[in-house]
């Protein structure tokens, strides 16, 4: 079969439509945000296709599987087995990297065990040799005469279970004692050991005291050691309890400083055998901020500068009072007038100072007592680790604060770890490398005899494994950055890759949106992927609005006509060429140049006396970059993946000004200095994190349309005679929702071998609300009947109400007409969550002198929903306030008055200013990549 035969498909709005999409060809769906997209896509295609494939599977294994549910559709012949990859974050988990996602970390770590060469981390100059047992006899005789020693054999560590067998057999060879887990026990008198528990059991060999007549006896217990633990041998001292590791293969010739043999596990953070002990393979701590706990530092310790420790804790303040009379200083002195050695005292303690206290006893008599003072960071982290109580705990996180582990310095890696090199670099030197630099290492890398043999397969893995990753736009990243710092684009990407590197075939991929953050310069790599993913023998479908996707694909399929209720059909499809010609395609229109977004006829020229200006930006890979952004205009900010945006304008330009205008506590990169703050009173971050995390959010909280709606409500004459005040409107609190599903109005059903599936409530059939709430009407609804209504329906319903209509009409605006005001908040896409947090900050009253921050808000966004977007942020930027936009699209950077590009390449190579000015300016700049594919859609300037 060629073709992948739908018909009859109702999955959400899709309006019973009938589709043939060509098998191992590589397909787009178009459209309208709302238009049905992901519906067919993933919620009818990929649901199918996985649900099929998981039900062929036995049910013990499907228990482990999440099922989706079933799509309304009447036939679907010539599906694949389907793989989504979705923009979604790979993960939130702290100990994911780039290198353990892609696995490429677990190739490092078998080839620094099997290719590695140890050092000594005291002399890193010395490569550790195999020690003799003539070497490991003279170190022990080299401590002290007289000292207890015992000599063990390490033949477990750190593995499961009860080890039985292992005991019977050293109590047949003689042995009397073994240590478990560090506690010595008599073989015949063995507790039995947990068998889901990680235990290290050492063989006990001799016990002796340190002389020089005992060399002989010694070396014998030596040999016995190393015979029955693969080379290895454990001097404790008996009363320090102090180790002395000898190994028959890695010691140091100057300290013998020894290592056990090499094995994967060492380099690995997320086993104890590698994590460094610090930090526990985090590579970070977290630890109390002296900024943050002195919040005032123009207050004196008498009026507050460190909450909890002022006046009105008589406790605390009576020893900061005693301590001001030791030291001699004035407890009403503002705290940065105060001397820097005082400040240390009262921050970190008085070491071995005594002072003398006095104290309130409970009959209100003073007491005097000596003892050191604590200091208040001390006293934090003490009450940090001993309290129970969750409150307390929660309200002292606020003044604690993250930074690298000072032991493994943020490489999460133990001592010895760090030190096996190869090429000389270590393994964490590799992970840091940008992936292009990292492919150019391994290409380069030179290892000779057998270390080359055994070394040779695993690098040209890990070498095929980063040239998927380059060639998706992402040599700027490096194999230790944490899963959790990268955007959806990017964690698809590495996902893509992943899968281009398993080499499968016959397979239906569903994307969605790769091109997402993709620089256009980067978008052409990321198409010859997926092209190559096609020729492998696969079925390629991607939901995606760039139009060099659209014009690539072998086949098109546009969906609308509008969004919503207006949308579920197909408007068109074929060839890309097909799709230009149809008349009554919108994406068509845009592909055949009939409708276009306008570049602006003039451009709001910049004030040179108004002007925010960044100094000496130098967080992540910026390099001390100093940036004017004009005020009141609308201001671009571009530039390849990984060249330093995010870092300028989120966590440096946002950060600062949040800290300044809203008092926010928000960690912000290092800079120089920030000028012109004045011009703004408020600044607002449009980010596309989710609105809510629970079904219960939805637009119409989240926007606050749902409170002026209830009192609607609660005003109608049966309401007040009932005594329903708004509260009872609410699916959040008791009295007005159905108890049964608690206002949820589906209950979960487990079914083990099946997946949750959740019905409607038998009680409020999915209403959420009771019979008697539900019995209130306005103007003949429901409140249900009211949370169903899209955007555009309810706008007509309340046009008279103008407090509801106007916050209504800005989410007109910004293209969200089709979303139902009670639509629960997880179903909404970044770019819809991102769009619903404009439209609340548009019906805000504007002051003119507010700075709006966007990153890449035209994502999930077609042509004609651009058009719609530049239109509100044009609007904000003729009222006066500054508008500034992390952006890859073309469209949008045309219609700016300003630009900032950053570059000239991402990683190392980035984090400089290449050029500003308008966009005109930008695109005659030889060294912008964005000026180079700029210029093409910018009329050509007058000849001379």
């Amino acid at each position: 079969m060629d073709a992948i035969r739908i018909r009859g498909a109702r999955t959400h709005n899709l309006k019973n439509i009938a589709l043939d999409l060509p098998r191992n060809k590589l397909t787009v769906i178009t459209g309208l945000s709302g238009s049905g997209k992901s519906s067919l896509a993933f919620d009818t295609l990929y649901a199918e296709g996985q649900r099929r494939y998981v039900e062929s599977l036995s049910a013990y294994a499907r228990q482990f599987l999440q099922l989706m549910e079933k799509p309304d559709v009447d036939l679907i012949e010539g599906l694949s087995p389907a793989i989504s990859i979705e923009q979604k974050a790979t993960s939130h988990n702290p100990r994911s990297t780039v290198g353990t996602v892609t696995e490429i970390h677990d190739y490092l770590r078998l080839l620094y065990a099997r290719a590695g060469t140890p050092h000594c981390p005291d002399h890193p100059e010395h490569a550790l040799e195999a020690q003799s047992i003539s070497q490991m006899v003279d170190a022990v005789l080299a401590l002290p005469e007289e000292t207890k020693l015992m000599i063990v054999a390490p033949v477990i560590s750190g593995r499961k279970g009860e080890q039985a067998d292992l005991f019977a057999e050293l109590r047949a060879q003689g042995f009397v004692r073994v240590r478990v887990d560090g506690i010595v026990h008599e073989l015949d008198n063995l507790p039995v050991l947990d068998k889901n528990r990680r235990h290290s059991i050492e063989v006990v060999v001799d016990r002796l005291k340190v002389r020089q007549d005992l060399r002989g006896r010694i070396a014998e217990s030596f040999e016995t050691a190393l015979t029955h633990a693969e080379g290895r041998a454990i001097a404790v001292e008996m009363d320090s309890g102090q180790e002395h590791l000898f190994s028959a293969k890695f010691a140091c010739p100057v300290c013998s400083f020894a290592l056990a043999e090499l094995e994967p596990r060492l380099f690995s953070f997320n086993n104890p055998m590698g994590a460094c002990p610090k930090c526990d393979g985090l590579g970070n701590v977290d630890f109390f901020d002296p900024e943050r706990v002195v919040a005032h530092p123009e207050l004196s310790l008498a009026s507050g500068c460190i909450r909890g420790w002022d006046r009105r804790n008589q406790f605390y303040f009576q020893l900061l009072a005693s301590l001001a009379t030791h030291y001699a200083f004035d407890i009403e002195t503002p705290w940065e007038n105060l001397p820097e050695a005082t400040r240390e005292i009262i921050l970190h303690g008085s070491g071995k100072d005594k002072i003398a206290f006095r104290y309130l006893s409970d009959g209100g008599k003073p007491v005097l007592k000596e003892h050191a003072f604590e200091g208040i960071i001390p006293n934090l982290e003490r009450r940090f680790k001993e309290t129970d109580s969750i409150a307390v705990r929660e309200e002292l996180a606020k003044y604690r604060a993250n930074r690298p582990c000072p032991a493994c310095h943020g490489t999460r890696l133990r001592t010895e770890a760090r030190y096996v090199l190869i090429g000389e670099r270590n393994l964490s030197e590799v992970s840091r490398l940008p992936l292009a630099h990292c492919k150019s290492f391994f290409d380069g890398l030179s290892l000779t005899g057998q270390r080359a043999q055994v070394a040779d397969k695993i690098v040209s893995e890990i070498s095929s494994r980063l040239q998927f990753l380059i060639n998706v736009g992402l040599d700027y990243l490096s194999l230790d950055r944490s899963a959790d710092t990268l955007s959806g684009g990017e964690a698809q990407r590495i996902r893509l890759a992943s899968q281009i590197g398993s080499g499968l075939t016959g397979v239906m991929y569903v994307l969605d949106e790769p091109s997402i953050g993709l620089h256009q310069r980067d978008n052409d790599r990321l198409l010859e992927t997926l092209r190559r993913l096609r020729d492998m023998g696969n079925t390629v479908i991607v939901v995606e609005h760039d139009e060099d996707a659209i014009r690539m694909a072998d086949y098109v399929v546009d969906m609308g006509p509008g969004a919503g209720e207006h949308g579920g059909r197909v408007i068109a499809e074929g060839t890309p060429e097909v799709v230009a010609a149809h008349p009554d395609s919108l994406t068509g229109a845009y592909l055949s140049g009939t409708r276009s977004i306008a570049v602006p006829a003039r451009r709001n020229p910049a004030d040179p006396e108004r002007v925010l200006r960044i100094e000496g930006a130098s967080g992540n890979n910026l390099k001390h970059v100093t940036i004017d952004i004009p005020v009141g205009l609308f201001t671009c900010v571009t530039g390849v993946s990984g060249s330093g945006k995010s870092t300028l304008i989120n966590d440096t330009l946002y950060a600062h000004v949040a800290r300044h205008v809203n008092g926010s506590s928000i960690e912000a990169a290092p800079c120089a200095g920030i000028e012109g703050l004045d011009h703004f009173d408020k600044v607002i971050n449009v980010d596309q994190s989710p609105i809510g995390r629970t079904p219960r959010s939805n637009p119409a909280t989240y926007t606050g349309l749902l409170t002026p709606i209830r009192d609607l409500f609660s005003g109608v004459p049966e309401a007040k005679a009932r005594g329903y005040g708004p509260g009872r409107f609410s699916f959040n609190v008791k009295g007005g929702r159905c108890e049964a599903c608690q206002g949820d109005g589906l209950i979960k059903v487990e079914m083990h071998f099946l997946p949750d599936m959740y019905v409607p409530c038998d009680i409020c059939h999915g209403k959420r609300y009771n019979r008697e709430t539900l019995e209130i009407r306005y103007k003949g609804k429901t409140i249900y009947e009211v949370l169903e209504m899209t955007v555009e329906q309810a706008l007509a319903f309340f046009s008279a109400v103008p407090i509801v209509a106007r916050k209504l009409e800005t989410l007109m605006q910004v293209g969200l007409g089709y979303i139902r005001l009670g639509q629960s908040a997880t179903t909404l896409s970044g770019g819809e969550a991102q769009r619903v947090k404009l439209a609340l900050e548009l019906s805000k009253r504007d002051t003119g002198r507010t700075l709006y921050i966007l990153d890449e808000p035209t994502t999930g966004l077609h042509f004609a929903d651009i058009e719609l977007l530049l239109s509100v942020l044009h609007r904000l930027r003729d009222h006066g306030n500054t508008v500034v936009v992390i952006e890859h699209n073309l469209d949008v950077i045309k219609t700016a008055d300003w630009l900032i590009d950053m570059g000239p390449e991402g990683g190392d190579g980035g984090g400089t200013l290449v050029g500003s000015g308008s966009p005109e300016a930008l695109a005659a700049n030889p060294a912008s990549h964005t000026g180079r594919y700029l210029a093409r859609l910018l009329p050509a300037p007058p000849a001379a």
